[in-house]
């Protein structure tokens, strides 16, 4: 028998009651995942995790305790472990040459790209642990007003988040600088900008306010809103909506490095091309017609969700290197269960415990994040050290 599909018409009541539902669905499902307090933990790490974390081998993390200057950590059943804000103390004190020197800005790495379903939340929020683990104090600013980053925080953006928790009054001319907005988080040393459904206001707000004013620029909103958390937090990560809206623009104005990540689709290689031809057509009309430019530090592509055994990504893959060049990072994010889990949990791979999913699985994913993070800091640390150059020439030259 044949199983034809009815039409069912809904009513904006009916609509209302849907959105009620899901929203309660939401509030028991992440009861069920989050911890009993309805809050996220961030890991412990173990001696051997710690050890890989710092760059050295269990035997100097073990004569370390013995000095007694850093956590002991605590035994927990027959090992010792560590929780995560302890663990970046080790981190800081074994990598104290990685972190920002004297008189070096924080940098701003805004992650975008033209389409949804690319990895960029997942990129953007497992960069900001990778860095707060390596030692470097994190802020992250999300401007999808999807709200995936925060929710990945354990904030729900329906129901915890109000217009004053994101960056709807910076937008709107309320408040000058972001400071207002900053909350902590459940991971230490990352605090947090939200984002919820009332951002999409910024999309009618800015424009309004540049016919208003022909001397305003709407691009430049939150680089100068983000001017005294630049020396607040080492690293400012700007997570952005699934298209060239004016947040998204905003973001970009504010960067010094940009991180695009990209699947070898043939449908994304193309959509990429066009977010690039539509930005450089923005930044002709908004910026080099005024006399003015705009440079970044760094441009970064980042193959994401990349599945080994797919023949036809390894065409386009071919592709993105040919027309990218060395923008692209020497690294594949593995499209794996193990993201699957973890989003499933509310998480990234960072979230996930060893030994919860396939070992060689997990060792995959978190080998290749940890490989981004880690020339992700090497391009912010010669940042810094160009910013401290030019600092010495310009003194050199007074």
């Amino acid at each position: 028998m044949d199983i034809k599909q009815t039409i069912r018409r809904q009513t904006l009541e009916d609509i209302e009651i849907q959105a009620q539902k899901i929203a309660g669905m939401m509030d028991h499902i992440r009861s069920a995942m989050l911890a009993p307090t309805a809050a996220k933990l961030a890991p412990n790490l173990t001696a051997a995790q710690l050890a890989d974390l710092c760059g050295v081998d269990k035997a100097k993390i073990a004569y370390r305790l013995t000095r007694g200057d850093l956590p002991a950590g605590f035994i927990h059943g027959n090992r010792r472990e560590w929780t995560m804000a302890e663990a970046q103390l080790w981190s800081r004190d074994f990598r104290a040459s990685h972190r920002r020197p004297e008189g070096a800005a924080g940098i701003t790495i805004t992650v975008a790209n033209f389409k949804g379903g690319v990895a960029k939340t997942t990129s953007a929020v497992t960069l900001a642990q990778g860095l707060s683990m390596r030692g470097h104090r994190v802020l992250l600013v999300d401007l999808d007003p999807q709200g995936s980053a925060t929710t990945l925080f354990g904030v729900l953006p329906d129901a915890e988040v109000d217009v004053e928790h994101t960056a709807m009054p910076l937008f709107s001319g309320d408040e000058e600088s972001l400071q207002y907005a900053i909350r902590t988080t459940y991971w230490p040393n990352i605090d947090l900008v939200c984002a919820a459904p009332l951002l999409y206001n910024a999309e009618f707000i800015l424009p309004a306010r540049q016919s208003k004013d022909a001397g305003f620029e709407f691009w430049r909103v939150l680089d100068r809103g983000l001017d005294a958390t630049r020396e607040q937090y080492d690293v400012i990560v700007v997570d952005t909506p699934p298209s060239l809206s004016y947040a998204t623009i905003n973001a970009l104005m504010a960067a010094d490095g940009v991180i695009m990540p990209l699947p070898p689709s043939a449908l994304d290689f193309a959509s990429s091309a066009q977010f690039w031809d539509l930005f450089s057509d923005l930044c002709n009309g908004l910026i080099r017609s005024r006399g003015k430019n705009k440079s970044f530090e760094f441009i970064d592509v980042l193959l994401s969700r990349v599945e080994a055994s797919d023949a036809a990504s390894s065409v386009v893959r071919q592709w993105v290197l040919e027309g990218y060049g060395d923008k692209v990072l020497p690294i594949e994010i593995p499209k794996t269960a193990v993201a699957a889990t973890a989003s499933a949990e509310f998480g990234t791979v960072y979230d996930l415990p060893r030994g919860s999913v396939n070992s060689k699985t997990f060792a995959r994913a978190r080998d290749a994040y940890d490989r981004m993070c880690e020339l992700v800091e090497q391009q912010i640390e010669a940042v810094w050290a160009r910013q401290l150059d030019d600092r010495h020439t310009l003194e050199s030259g007074a």
